[in-house]
């Protein structure tokens, strides 16, 4: 074959080569030029009340587990409900059992594009658990939690306990921060710890109550419970970063109100290549660009090879 041949292949696999890396390009280079930001909103939850119970009955020849929760929502979401009943067979004749009675049991969280925020409060309650039908684990007069997390700023957790708490009949006082143990003889033992909380960089969280409880009335081993409770837990997460000017609703304020969750954009998300000048088509053109230099370039070495 003469070297006229082969120009015309070589030219033909350039066209080729070109055209496959154009068709080519969005697929293979859409990832590294037009990516987004997902930024991150942040997360609010709270809870009214948490059991994680283990029932026995009968000398432990049947174990319940006893594990409900009232008012628990994550953001942008509230509640308000002043009861939480639980059914476990072999108690109460397998009737519904109050485990909360309260007067008022309200939980919120929200979350925007700068903040979030969860709340929770519990007042004039009641707890009671299978095997002590008649007389409350605990009364409480007024318990709250509260979480805020902004972006940029340091995360602030709070609980309250306003007014007396009665634990198996007696009256007590609670340490800030440390464990009151409480013993009934003939009943058992309930282990607390006052409001405890906790903070990160971009995390809080705050639990009025955390309750530990070790109850056998009279030892009959009828009906022993052995577990913890949580009572008013709020937490939330801050958003990893809000833009200047973003829109969103305002958060959760102390009366437990909640907000919706915002609508703004993260920084940066669907910016493109402006910063630098460019345009979303740029990855493509320097693509084409690219595949010309590497199909002419192999088309010279065929054409020379062809007049060898």
């Amino acid at each position: 074959m003469n070297g006229k041949n082969f120009r015309m292949p070589a030219r033909r696999l350039a066209t080729v080569a070109t055209a496959t890396a154009l068709a080519a390009g969005p697929a293979a280079l859409a990832g590294a030029g037009a990516a987004h930001a997902s930024g991150d909103q942040g997360r609010a939850s709270a809870v009214v009340l948490r059991t994680g119970l283990d029932v026995s009955l009968l000398n432990k020849t049947v174990n319940l587990p006893l594990s409900v929760s009232l008012n628990q929502v994550e953001a942008p979401q509230s509640a308000e409900k002043t009861a939480l009943s639980a059914e476990l067979d072999g108690v109460n004749g397998g009737r519904p059992f109050n485990v909360l009675d309260a007067k008022t049991a309200k939980s919120a969280a929200s979350v925007t594009s700068a903040r979030a925020e969860a709340y929770t409060s519990l007042a004039h309650a009641g707890v009671h658990v299978p095997g002590l039908p008649l007389l409350s684990l605990i009364e409480l007069e007024q318990v709250t939690s509260k979480a805020v997390c902004e972006a940029g700023k340091k995360p602030v957790a709070s609980s309250n306990l306003g007014g007396s708490v009665t634990v198996l009949g007696k009256k007590v006082t609670l340490t800030t921060g440390g464990t009151t143990e409480v013993k009934a003889a003939g009943i058992g033992e309930v282990r607390l710890v006052l409001s405890k909380t906790e903070t990160t960089s971009r995390t809080a969280a705050a639990t009025a109550l955390e309750l530990k409880v070790s109850v056998n009335p009279l030892k009959l081993n009828v009906a022993e419970v052995g577990g913890t409770l949580t009572s008013a837990k709020a937490t939330c997460e801050a958003p990893a970063g809000g833009s200047v000017g973003s829109v969103g609703s305002s958060g959760t304020g102390s009366t437990g109100g909640s907000g919706s969750t915002g609508g703004a954009k993260a920084q940066g998300e669907e910016s493109g290549l402006a910063e630098t000048g460019g345009s979303s088509m740029t990855p493509y053109v320097a693509g084409g660009a690219l595949a010309l230099v590497v199909a002419g370039g192999g088309a010279v070495v065929l054409a020379r090879r062809g007049r060898s």
